[in-house]
């Protein structure tokens, strides 16, 4: 990303997956190719993200089954994290477990209170294939927890159990784009 360019404002905004798709519920491929493709993919990945008024959104949420996400999240003090990561591995994750709302773009409309780990350090490439390595706590380590789930083929429902569960699926039942 060039300095003071706006991360997706050459991406164009693209469908998003819901949940059911197969694309969502497989592990994503890792990225080999580094070059014009993967920037025009992260670029996506930017617009569509803030067309949908989310705060990360992971490759397969758009159909692209690759290790790709997208984030722009505060953290509990309200500190704004910007970035992607390629091909990235959750290192650690530990700290207090706690429980807070949870929402996804590819389940729109729904929120569940969903267990997360109150720190996580993320490590991958950017999209010059070059290491990062991203450790976030409170709000910002649960998305970045919620995007590696993503990659892995795992949505928050999953993390869901007894009559939370239930609750969420009975509403994606009812939703008009659950009905597909």
């Amino acid at each position: 990303m060039r300095h003071g360019s706006i991360p997706g404002s050459s991406g164009r905004v693209r469908p998003l997956t819901l949940l059911g798709d197969p694309v969502l519920h497989g592990p994503c491929e890792d990225v080999t190719e580094f070059g014009r493709e993967l920037s025009g993919l992260i670029d996506d990945l930017f617009a569509t993200m803030y067309a949908a008024d989310g705060v990360g959104l992971a490759a397969n949420q758009i159909g692209v089954p690759r290790r790709v996400f997208v984030y722009d999240c505060p953290d509990d003090e309200d500190r704004r994290h910007l970035g992607h990561v390629v091909n990235p591995r959750l290192i650690d994750a530990d700290g207090d477990t706690v429980r807070g709302p949870e929402g996804c773009l590819s389940l729109p409309g729904l929120e569940a209170s969903t267990p997360r780990f109150d720190r996580a350090l993320i490590e991958g490439v950017d999209r010059h294939g070059e290491p990062v390595r991203i450790e976030g706590t409170g709000w910002f380590a649960r998305c970045l927890q919620h995007e590696c789930d993503h990659l892995s083929g795992t949505v928050y429902p999953d993390r869901l159990a007894g009559w939370r569960r239930a609750r969420v699926l009975r509403a994606v039942r009812r939703a008009p784009w659950g009905a597909r």
